[in-house]
Formats: structure tokens, sequence, C-alpha cells
């Protein structure tokens, strides 16, 4: 296994970060800070439908407004069947950031709401800002360092997205990259759960992982997916250009993504359970990567 890169040069690993942006269309443009305060009834919450922790904005004119001034909008939330004057405005606003729409009914957004006056709208827009892809590969090309990677998917619950935004700090990953469904976002949870390491490891969302982790190829990134049935994490090369792929506790990695991996690594356990938290397991994997990259 310690071959395996022996016939991928990486020598274009080195390209500039606007060729990378140019090619990847799919990569979200970084958000700029809304700072409206007078009708936008915005305050940290935690969405009783959920149980995570966020931003949300309440009202036609303070959701349409946060779209225009470039805030994240992590999800909408439109009563069914509106459609009409500011709802329309805010749908095109949505549709053009690729933002999640869920249409529900007076019931689920009277639940939602914390100030009473929704109008037939709520945003939940994220507690910190979005990187792009391209950043966090010219953070690894500041350091002169091989890009260092941490994709996830299907991380739903806050508190393992900012455990492994900790491990991936400390492990001296360049950066992680979320998907834009079945994911957490950038609540204020994550943040307090990352202890601080929100702050130095960007974070960014994409529409596509498969669609982002074929551009990064391009860039000479190998891939390994964390699978039970991969082979020994001390078996694998983790040196060089790097992505690492964590699934959720449940399904663990998508097929499609799973299939898009140059290859698996699995942790070696010795017990009566067959699975570890999500978090944890990629702290192993990382620490295992970053070992290896130092030389040690």
């Amino acid at each position: 296994m310690k071959e395996q890169y022996s016939d991928r040069k990486h020598k274009d690993s080195g390209r500039r970060a606007g060729d990378f942006e140019k090619k990847a269309g799919n990569f979200e443009r970084r958000t700029g800070e809304f700072e409206r305060r007078d009708r936008d009834f915005e305050r940290p919450v935690k969405n009783p439908v959920s149980d995570i922790e966020s931003t949300t904005i309440e009202g036609k004119n303070a959701v349409l407004e946060a779209f225009r001034a470039g805030k994240t909008v992590d999800k909408l939330f439109v009563l069914d069947g509106a459609r009409e004057g500011a709802i329309s405005s805010i749908l095109r606003e949505a549709k053009k950031h690729d933002t999640i729409v869920n249409f529900v009914n007076k019931e689920r957004l009277d639940g939602i709401s914390q100030t009473g006056n929704h109008q037939g709208v709520i945003a939940y827009a994220a507690a910190y800002e979005y990187a792009e892809v391209s950043d966090i590969l010219e953070a690894a090309r500041a350091k002169g360092e091989d890009p260092f990677l941490i994709l996830l998917d299907g991380i739903e619950d806050p508190h393992n997205l900012g455990a492994i935004i900790r491990s991936a700090n400390l492990a001296g990953a360049h950066g992680v990259i979320i998907p834009k469904r079945r994911a957490a976002g950038l609540t204020s949870t994550v943040a307090k759960t990352s202890a601080g390491a929100i702050n130095y490891t960007p974070v960014a969302k994409v529409t596509n992982l498969t669609a982002t982790m074929e551009e990064l190829k391009k860039e000479g990134i190998w891939f390994a997916c964390a699978d039970m049935g991969g082979q020994s994490m001390y078996d694998c090369n983790f040196t060089g250009p790097l992505g690492l792929v964590i699934g959720g506790e449940g399904d663990g990695v998508s097929r499609l993504v799973r299939e898009d991996c140059d290859f698996t690594a699995s942790i070696p356990m010795k017990g009566d359970i067959d699975s570890l938290n999500a978090s944890v397991a990629a702290g192993i994997l990382m620490f295992e990567a970053s070992r290896q990259r130092r030389g040690l």
C-alpha cells in the first residue's frame, strides 16, 4: 500500500487558487456580514424542531434583506402555498444561492418562531462565515505543505462536527469540507464544541461532495475513505496531498462518495462492539495521518 502513489504525480497540486475557482462552479462565494438590526428579529435560539442552535431571521423584509446582504442562509422555512409578493422574491434569492427550502404548514412555523411575527417565512443563518475550498488550498500553500483536507459526508450532529473541527485543527488539517444537505451547519453549538478551533480552521460548504472531489483530484489530491471494511490505517499511505472522508454514524460514507475515493482505511479494534463515535474515529484517523505526514 505504501507504493500506491507512485503512479500519480502531484506536480499540478501547486496551481494557483484562482485556476481552481474557475473550474469549481459549485463552490459558494464568501459571504458578507449582515448588520441590520432594526427589523430582523435576529437572535441565537435553540431550534425546537431540529434541536440545533442557530441564528434565526423572521419576517419577509428581514429574510429578503439577509439574502441581499450576502448572509449565508443554511435553511429556509416558507408557509406552504405562499408564493406572492416578497415571498416570491425570497424564493428567487434562495434559488440563486442554492439554499435548502422547506415548505411547511402554519403550525410548524408557529412552533419554530421565536418572535410570533414570522409572516410566513423563517430563515436559519450560519453563526460563522464559511470559507471557500480555494481558501483551504491557499492556506496549505502558504505553509508550504501538501493539502490535508477533511471531508464530512452525513455528519448531522453539531457536537460531532465541532469535535471534528477541533481535532482537525490539532492534527494539522488545513480545512474541513461539508455538503449543503445531510449536514450540520456552523451553529453556535458547533463553535462551542470546537473549543475555538472554528476561528482557525476554515470550513467550506459545497453543493456536491463528489463533484468537489473530482475538482480536487485535478489538483493532485488523493482521497481516503474511512470504512470498517478497509485496510488497516497502519498499512495506508496518508502522506502527500490528501483528503480524508468521514461518514455519519448511521450509514457511514455514502456509496457514490465512497466509490469516488482512491482507497479505504479502517481502524483496528478489539472489543465487543464494532463501531466508534464518528468524531472519535475521525480523530484517530487524522492523528495517524498527522504522524505519517510528520515522518514519525
